[in-house]
């Protein structure tokens, strides 16, 4: 595509890329990155356009993913329900109430296989958000692409498993946070080896926006997270210009345009500094890769249409900040998930600034402005100055032991409320432009029958699977908890024999204990 010539509506060429003064002569795809990853950026190949689905059972998603399939996304991202993200099966007495709300129910290897009924996993990218129990949904993942014939080395996507955000903003861990860690290490180590192309954890800033704290925070935080990641595998012995080519970071993209660009421009610079300074030589391990998904917590119950206008607002400003893939969010997100509707309106939003706007025709197009290079350096000093501290505290894992990153984020979030409330922070339809609101009447809800029917499941494969074969491949999965050896294998063997997320989750509490 780069060797066609690419004109504005008046036939003006635009070129691939624009320089200023030779002081300012930072190229794209140079280190350390500020200008974006790639040489030509989206004039080589857009970003992937991901949506965000999941919900009720395995069938019910599936449908949902053939239908974003056909309307032109790229690539799929499974949401899982409550119980599936803490390690608790749908027939457990917790998980009541909460399956297949906010996201889809998935109790073993059966529920992946009608999860991806019909979808070829070496065509597509996948992207699961889930944490404390990855390493057993890679497993799912990994042994239905062996079933399917896939070849292991080509197969691609991306997996959350940043635990150390859960315990700063979200709070879906089980494990306490040294044995946390090794399971997200084992899970490098084998990736590099069985799945290299894996991307095997996606550092989330994005949570951490959302529990409320600022944008300096968010990108502070996140590669302060990203730094104690790299620490552990090089503790583990290993090499980070294998291992560092796998990381990728998922960042929120909210409401404040130019700050949201330089923030994205920053932490590409910065995590290229930090990569260096930890013996990163190949450039490839230097790149800051990541996934933007517009800012769910901006989206307003009142008037829900105006929330397509943030999203398009957010969304243009991740991809002038150079995401490498991006989820739009439905308007209605803030009444319920997303109708079919919504998502179609969230991902055309996308197709409409890829192939309308024009804003993909040249690299890094606001390079060079006054105000984003300033801001940009102004973010990346203030963030550094969090992550000096941080450092100081002896990493992440002791900053959040110590409270440190969620008292600043609840500090922040205190304010921001505040500053709504008081009418100083201007939130249309909110606390201005109000209008008497109707009932949203086509909201999406998710019928708890759905836990019955997961339940049934559960007592049929039970029935009909090699109950010894389970039990020997968690004992040997428990025996290994208690030694060194990477579980990886110990988990897939499980998973193979249709052992349930349930037990495999069990069976490390009993070693592992929780936090």
């Amino acid at each position: 595509m780069s060797d066609k010539k690419i004109t504005t509506t008046s036939g003006i060429e635009i070129k691939e890329v624009y320089t200023g003064p030779v002081e300012m002569n930072e190229l794209p795809g140079e280190f350390p990155f500020t200008r974006g990853i790639q040489k030509d950026m989206y004039r080589g190949k857009p970003w992937t356009m991901r949506q965000y689905a999941g919900f009720s059972t395995a069938e019910e998603s599936n449908k949902r993913y053939h239908y974003l399939l056909s309307q032109g996304t790229m690539g799929l991202s499974v949401a899982f329900d409550l119980p599936t993200q803490i390690g608790y099966d749908s027939d457990h007495e917790l998980s009541e109430g909460e399956v297949g709300k906010v996201g889809v129910a998935i109790d073993s290897l059966k529920d992946i296989e009608i999860l991806f009924d019909g979808i070829e996993l070496k065509n597509i990218t996948t992207s699961m958000t889930i944490n404390a129990t990855a390493a057993t949904l890679l497993a799912m993942y990994i042994a239905l692409a062996k079933k399917q014939g896939a070849d292991l080395k080509q197969l691609s996507g991306t997996i959350q498993n940043d635990i150390l955000k859960e315990y700063a903003a979200r709070g879906t861990y089980i494990y306490p946070p040294t044995p946390s860690m090794r399971l997200i290490t084992d899970v490098f180590e084998y990736c590099s080896k069985e799945v290299p192309k894996w991307n095997t954890i996606s550092i989330s800033g994005y949570h951490i926006r959302e529990a409320g704290s600022t944008a300096v925070q968010e990108l502070a935080f996140t590669l302060a997270n990203g730094k104690t990641y790299l620490k552990a595998a090089l503790d583990k012995g290993l090499d980070i210009n294998v291992f560092a080519k796998r990381l990728s970071f998922f960042f929120n993209c909210h409401n404040n345009f130019f700050e949201e660009i330089a923030k994205f421009r920053a932490a590409r610079r910065m995590w290229a500094h930090i990569t260096k300074e930890l013996g990163a030589t190949d450039l490839g391990a230097q790149k800051l890769r990541f996934h933007t998904q517009t800012g769910g917590s901006t989206l307003t119950a009142q008037q829900p249409m105006n929330n397509i206008v943030r999203v398009s607002n957010q969304a243009l400003a991740a991809v002038l900040g150079g995401t490498q893939s991006l989820h739009t969010n439905g308007y209605d997100e803030a009444l319920s998930l997303p109708t079919e509707a919504a998502a179609k309106i969230a991902l055309r939003t996308q197709q409409i600034i890829a192939f309308e706007s024009g804003v993909t025709d040249t690299v890094d197009p606001l390079a060079g402005s006054y105000f984003i290079e300033a801001l940009t350096d102004e973010l990346e000093k203030a963030a550094y100055i969090y992550i000096d501290k941080i450092d100081a505290m002896g990493g992440s894992v002791k900053a959040i032991e110590q409270d440190y990153m969620q008292q600043e984020i609840a500090s922040a979030a205190y304010q921001y409320q505040n500053e709504i409330e008081s009418g100083e922070k201007i939130l249309v339809g909110v606390n201005r432009f109000t209008q008497t609101e109707e009932t949203a009447t086509n909201v999406f809800r998710v019928d708890d029958s759905i836990r019955k029917h997961q339940i049934e499941k559960i007592i049929k494969l039970k029935s009909e699977r090699n109950n010894q074969a389970v039990s020997e491949a968690l004992s040997q999965l428990g025996n290994a908890a208690k030694g060194k050896e990477n579980l990886m294998p110990y988990i897939l063997t499980a998973v193979e024999n249709y052992a349930t997320l349930g037990e495999i989750a069990n069976t490390l509490r009993a070693i592992f204990g929780e936090y």
